[in-house]
């Protein structure tokens, strides 16, 4: 029987829903691909009022303080000189569950960091896992309806579950994380944030270096058992939250101590994987940790609502000396979260207490819009250019432009030497100790083991074995022991 064919919401057949069209094999991507544009501004309209991801979240402020010169990288100013501090708000979340969920499941947890700077507020959007479970956009509301509550059962189904990873090999790196140790944080105070995404540093000479941010905590690593978890969620829904509000009210501020990776521009293309891929890290080897600086959070929001359910953060927010990589991922989310934004709360959701700049005035010919305060004057216009002195152009970009070549379209990712989607899972896993490995098994099988097709249990473990043998074996085994239960 032929199978039913895929369409846009205007009826029009679908010819790639895998890959977003790009400005070739390895180009950013395309405002013409409606089909990309689609789903996304759909996804994100999927509720209100709450967010469609990361919905629970718990926030601070704080700042941060540069501690290295990292002014041959970048001329962004808030980074041009030791000692220099720039307040901050930091938005700490869960991805999947819902606002009434719990803080203490196992799920990947949001960072989100917003630098007041003096050249406009730059948001870093990342999260406690320096990989995620996808590499292209088009794969996201697909991947997250997946992790979501099915909509008959209204619960999450491992079938879903599953079902979509077996579909997506890319995902094993990040499902061995998920599944490790590192799946259940303790608290927001004891785990790494990543900016996950590969960005692009400028510095004032022009040169063009690609950057990886790590936010490695000074709490030190803590986590939770599942047992743990299920526990702590079941006495405190709110435990995160809770530990988050009390230690900074009792002076015991949470930092973390910020490093870059650092690639020159030109080394991109050859280099062995893909390093605009999001389900693969950079080899410590390769691009030692530089420090930059220490992030301090001191003082809790007034008022919840306000400054962390009403906090947007949007990767394309960027500085001089900041821009975007053609990372597939991080080209959709400078989209998807304005969007999102705009929705949620409205097109001058950039206008409350929280998401102004703090550090400088915004000063442009937006008017009008819901909840619209206009508040440039009555002589102030509303176009330019004008010749009644408004705002004009820089003329400087924020960061260096990317090369671009090939024929529109969708496109795979551009395949390197090494690249491959299971490596890197086996690499984590090799690295775990046997109690670390005795655990993720334990988990992985908790959950693949419901799964009601033995199809979708087989093309998973396949997964599992390509990473590693010894992996896939023990998978297999803890799966085959607990259904024959």
């Amino acid at each position: 029987m032929s199978k039913r064919v895929l369409t846009t919401e205007s009826g029009a057949p679908v010819a790639d829903n895998q890959n977003s069209a790009s400005a070739g094999a390895g180009g950013p991507l395309l405002l013409q691909d409606q089909h990309l544009l689609e789903k996304l501004a759909r996804f994100n309209r999927e509720r209100i009022p709450e967010r469609v991801v990361h919905a629970r979240g718990s926030g601070a402020y704080g700042h941060f303080e540069v501690t290295d010169d990292v002014t041959g990288f970048t001329h962004a100013d808030f980074l041009n000189s030791i000692g220099k501090r720039t307040e901050v708000f930091v938005r700490f979340s869960t991805v999947a569950d819902s606002l009434g969920g719990a803080d203490a499941v196992r799920d990947p947890r949001g960072f989100a960091v917003k630098f007041y700077t003096e050249e406009g507020n730059y948001d870093l959007v990342g999260n406690n896992t320096p990989v995620f479970f996808i590499k292209d956009p088009i794969k996201f509301p697909d991947f997250i309806h997946s992790q979501k509550r099915d909509p008959f059962t209204g619960k999450q189904e491992p079938d879903n579950v599953w079902d979509f990873w077996a579909h997506a090999p890319e995902a094993t790196h990040q499902v061995t994380w998920l599944m490790g140790d590192r799946g259940i944080p303790a608290s927001y105070r004891h785990m790494n944030g990543y900016g996950s995404h590969t960005y692009q540093w400028t510095n004032a000479e022009g040169e063009a270096f690609f950057v990886k941010y790590h936010f490695k905590t000074n709490q030190g690593i803590r986590c939770l058992s599942a047992e743990q978890g299920a526990e702590q969620a079941g006495k405190d829904p709110n435990s995160h939250q809770t530990d988050l509000l009390q230690a900074i009210e009792r002076g015991v501020h949470p930092s973390w101590t910020l490093y870059v990776q650092i690639m020159p521009a030109a080394e991109a293309a050859n280099f062995r994987f893909n390093p605009f891929d999001l389900t693969k890290v950079w080899p410590h080897n390769d691009y030692p940790l530089q420090r930059v600086g220490r992030l301090v959070l001191d003082r809790n929001p007034d008022n919840v609502f306000a400054e962390v359910e009403q906090a947007a953060f949007s990767p394309n927010n960027f500085v001089p000396g900041i821009g975007p990589s053609p990372d597939k991922m991080l080209q959709g989310r400078l989209f998807a979260y304005a969007d999102a934004h705009r929705y949620r709360l409205g097109v001058n959701h950039t206008q409350l207490a929280v998401n102004a700049p703090k550090a400088t005035t915004a000063q442009n010919y937006g008017r009008d819009g819901l909840m619209a305060s206009n508040a440039q004057g009555r002589h102030a216009k509303n176009y330019e250019p004008n010749s009644y002195d408004g705002p004009v152009e820089t003329g400087r970009p924020l960061s260096a432009p990317l090369a671009v070549s090939g024929h529109t379209g969708t496109h795979e990712a551009p395949l390197h030497t090494k690249d491959d989607d299971f490596y890197q899972a086996g690499e984590l896993y090799r690295l775990m100790s046997q109690e670390e490995k005795s655990r993720l098994i334990a988990n992985i099988a908790g959950g693949l083991s419901q799964v009601s097709r033995e199809d979708v249990i087989a093309k998973n473990l396949a997964h599992f074995h390509a990473a590693d043998p010894e992996y896939g074996r023990r998978v297999e085994e803890a799966v085959r022991a607990l259904r024959e239960d």
